[in-house]
C-alpha cells in the first residue's frame, strides 16, 4: 500500500520567516566573518563545541541548522537535537535528554550536534551539569549553545567553547533581504516605511519578516503609516507634544494626551516609556534636563518591568516632568 503524503499547507499560511530562512552559509546576510569561520569548520568535517552570542534575530539559529544540514545531508535530524532551554532549563533535561542522545555515535558523520537554544536561561546546576557532559562525549557528539547574555554562562562552559558574538543586522541588509522579499511577494514598499522598520525592529531580522508579513495581508502598497499601525509604535510627534506640555507645567493636558494616545493606539507603558527615552534627546531644551529625564525614564522602566501599575507609573513621571520646568 502507498502511503499518501500529506497535504501541503497553502503558501499564505507559511510564515515568511521559515519560507525565506537562508538554506545555505552564502544567503546568510550580515555576519561574513563568523558564516567564513564556520565554512572552514564544515569543510574539515571537525569542529570544536561553539557558543553563539547576540541579538534576536541575528542568525544564530539559522547557521546552527545550516552547520548540521551541511554535515549531514537528508539524515541531518537523526544526528541533530535541537532543545529550547527556556522551556527545559533543569538539571534532568542534561541528565536524561541530552545524555541519551550524545552517547551513541552518529548514524552519518564523525559526530552528533546537539544545540541548545536560549542556553542562557539554564540554571546554574543544569549548566554544571553541562559542563562534565561536554567532556565527556566529546568523541560522539558536539554542542552548540546559543544565548542573548553571554554573562550568565557560567566561565567553565565559555572555556570549553568558541565564541562567536552576533551583531545586529546592518540597515544596508535588512533593506536588501526587505527589497527581495516584496519582489517576489509582489507588494510595493516605501523608502519611508522601510527605514522605518529598521528603527522599530533594531537589526532583528525575524522581526523584519514578520512586520512584512503582516503589512502585506493588509495592503499591497505599504507606507510608513501602514507598518505604524501593525507594529503599535507611539509617534515621535505625539510624544513630544506630550512632553511639552508636561515641561510647561501643564500636567492635566499632557496626561490627557498620553492617556488618549496609549488606548487609541493599545500601547503598552513599556513601549511608551522607550519612544519618551528617544524623542527626548530631540527637544528643545539644555543638556543637563535631558540627562535628567532618560535617567528617570530607565528608573520608570525598570519599576514597569518589575509589575508596577503602568498608568500610575507614567503620572508619576509627567507629574515629575512638570515639577522639573521650575
Amino acid at each position: 500500500m502507498v502511503k499518501k503524503e500529506a497535504p501541503q499547507a497553502p503558501l499564505e499560511l507559511i510564515l515568511w520567516n521559515e519560507k525565506y530562512r537562508p538554506k545555505t552559509f552564502d544567503e546568510v546576510v550580515g555576519q561574513k566573518e563568523i558564516v567564513s569561520r564556520l565554512k572552514a569548520f564544515v569543510s574539515a568535517k571537525n569542529m570544536p563545541h561553539l557558543l553563539f552570542s547576540g541579538p534576536p534575530g541575528s542568525g544564530k539559529t539559522t547557521l546552527a541548522l545550516i552547520i548540521a544540514k551541511k554535515l549531514f545531508g537528508e539524515r541531518w535530524r537523526e544526528n541533530f537535537l535541537e532543545l529550547n532551554a527556556s522551556d527545559e532549563r533543569g538539571i534532568n533535561v542534561i541528565r536524561e535528554k541530552v545524555k541519551d542522545f550524545a552517547r551513541t555515535k552518529a548514524f552519518a558523520g564523525p559526530f552528533k550536534i546537539i544545540f541548545l537554544d536560549e542556553s542562557d536561561a539554564l540554571t546554574r546546576e543544569a549548566q554544571q551539569a553541562l559542563r562534565r557532559t561536554m567532556e565527556m562525549f566529546t568523541a560522539t557528539c558536539r554542542f552548540i549553545l546559543s544565548c542573548n547574555a553571554i554573562s550568565k554562562i557560567i566561565e567553565p562552559i565559555q572555556s570549553r567553547c568558541v565564541v562567536f558574538r552576533f551583531k545586529p543586522i546592518d540597515k544596508k541588509d535588512v533593506e536588501s533581504v526587505i527589497k527581495r522579499i516584496a519582489k517576489k511577494e509582489k507588494f510595493k514598499i516605501s523608502q519611508k516605511a522601510i527605514d522605518f522598520i529598521y528603527e522599530v525592529s533594531k537589526g532583528d531580522l525575524r522581526r523584519v519578516i514578520n512586520i512584512l508579513q503582516s503589512c502585506a495581508a493588509i495592503t499591497s502598497n505599504i507606507e510608513e503609516k501602514t507598518v505604524r499601525s501593525i507594529v503599535a509604535e507611539a509617534s515621535p510627534e505625539e510624544i513630544k507634544k506630550i512632553l511639552t506640555l508636561a515641561l510647561k507645567g501643564n500636567f492635566l493636558g499632557a496626561r490627557k494626551m498620553l492617556f488618549d494616545l496609549m488606548l487609541s493606539e493599545g500601547l503598552s507603558g513599556l513601549d511608551v516609556i522607550k519612544a519618551i527615552s528617544s524623542a527626548v534627546l530631540e527637544l528643545d531644551i539644555k543638556e543637563e534636563k535631558k540627562i535628567l529625564i532618560v535617567d528617570k525614564c530607565g528608573e520608570i522602566e525598570f519599576r514597569l518591568s518589575e509589575g508596577s501599575d503602568e498608568f500610575l507609573q507614567l503620572e508619576a513621571f509627567l507629574a515629575w516632568l512638570a515639577i522639573l520646568k521650575s
